[in-house]
């Protein structure tokens, strides 16, 4: 037995762990499950408890690593385990780019599937089950089927966090690129309303887009923010004698073992965010490496343990654009209340996938990061939820480590239809976790 939590450190519990080599040793360990059922995991970058399994069985599919590419068609099978770090490693130097990356490198195609992980790009590309043209399922039976998008299952499986079944292959296509660099423009805004205007006005001019805002900015500055956009960069953008396809990301520095609990507190975060928005000075046309573009919270290995013992909730809500109202609401209230969060992002999300528990919808998205120990945080959040759900929005199951069965009902429509698929492909129950039991899934 060995104890296991999210990215944000909080509530541990107890597994047996077991590390599959192969997808037949997976559907051997699923036909051998225990009565408290059988959880899949990867690099554990869920913030909350989806891989998690409470004195239950957990397979770490990271020895899973096997790909190969259609170098004419950019078609990658890759096995579940391999991170997104190892197959940018090897498929940007060969001019091709994964179709959709997270805010880390360091999480697993498994995981992308069952989150259908979305990324700046969401409003041109939507989430990674977009991509997606056939997956390969251990099921409860211990039987490996492959599902194509016209399976009622498959959509169930994309976003379904890992509880229709063991995914141990995926093949997707990729997005071709001439250059390892972007070419990026920032831009400084001074309220949330000029943010929102801003972003309404020409994120549709670029492919990948970001803002990131000053939660403790408060009064005429409330929301101010950072907008980062970027494309692509061509060969002839980058200066003479580059190699164009240079690709070797690694962390440069490294989070202490063990941070006091309150480094991060509206002091230390309200000067971060000052010098931050100073530094970001408006500029266009600026070349930047893939890594500080789309990942740069990976340049420091272990950064969540700046959060201290208590660990952190990351809270993540879309809201439908027609309800830019209940997005202001929730910004003016943190920043009444001094929320410290460390990193805080806005994004535009374009269509979703038919995805049953897939979370983007056409909206706004904004994520958050708090540290655990605040005071009142717990009923705060619980407020917030009734906002979201109110707004017809939805929290991300992937970031959540706190939301109740009922909230969960309100916001995920197709609930009940996801619900009927597992049953019947699950009629016994095997595939658990602490995720699904808190909220009755």
């Amino acid at each position: 037995m060995t104890f296991l939590t999210g990215w944000g450190r909080t509530a541990p519990t107890p597994a047996r762990l077991a590390r599959p080599r192969s997808a037949e040793e997976v559907a051997e360990l699923v036909r051998r499950a225990p009565g408290r059922g059988v959880a899949a995991r990867g690099l554990g970058r869920a913030y909350g408890d989806a891989a998690q399994n409470s004195g239950g069985l957990v397979l770490d599919c990271t020895a899973l690593t096997s790909w190969s590419l259609d170098e004419s068609s950019g078609l990658v099978t890759a096995a579940a385990g391999l991170s997104l770090h190892d197959l940018m490693t090897a498929l940007v130097p060969r001019g091709w780019f994964v179709p959709v990356t997270p805010g880390t490198r360091h999480v697993t195609v498994g995981g992308a599937v069952a989150a259908d992980v979305h990324g700046k790009n969401h409003h041109a590309d939507s989430s990674f089950g977009a991509h997606l043209r056939s997956l390969t399922l251990v099921t409860a039976d211990g039987g490996c089927r492959t599902l194509t998008p016209e399976s009622e299952l498959f959509w169930a499986t994309v976003g379904g966090m890992g509880l229709t079944g063991v995914i141990t292959e995926a093949v997707f296509r990729c997005v071709p690129i001439e250059t390892s660099r972007m070419r990026v423009d920032v831009e400084r805004t001074r309220d949330l309303d000029h943010t929102l205007e801003t972003m309404t006005a020409t994120d549709d001019r670029h492919r990948y887009t970001v803002a990131w805002i000053d939660l403790l900015a408060s009064g005429g500055r409330m929301g101010r923010s950072v907008l980062t956009r970027g494309d692509h960069a061509s060969r002839d953008e980058l200066p003479r004698g580059a190699d164009p396809l240079a690709f070797a990301p690694a962390s440069r520095l490294k989070a202490p073992p063990w941070a006091p609990n309150g480094l991060l507190n509206p002091v230390t975060v309200r000067a971060f965010n000052e010098a931050w928005y100073r530094r970001a000075r408006p500029r266009t046309g600026l070349v930047q490496g893939l890594s500080p573009f789309f990942h740069p919270l990976d340049s420091v290995d272990g950064w969540n343990r700046v959060y201290g013992s208590h660990g952190f909730v990351q809270y993540q809500f879309v809201v439908p654009f027609s309800e830019e109202a209940t997005l202001r609401r929730i910004v003016s209230r943190l920043s009444a209340e001094g929320v410290v969060s460390f990193l805080t992002v806005l994004k535009r999300f374009g269509p979703g996938t038919p995805g049953m528990l897939s979370f983007p919808i056409p909206g706004w998205t904004l994520a958050l990061d708090i540290p655990a120990g605040r005071r009142g945080l717990a009923v705060l959040l619980r407020e917030f939820d009734g906002w979201v759900a109110e707004a017809g929005g939805r929290i991300y199951l992937a970031k959540d480590s706190r939301m109740s069965a009922g909230t969960a009902a309100a916001m995920y429509p197709r609930l009940g239809e996801w619900r009927k698929v597992r049953d019947e492909v699950d009629p016994g129950g095997v595939f658990r976790s602490d995720l699904a039991r808190r909220l009755g899934l």
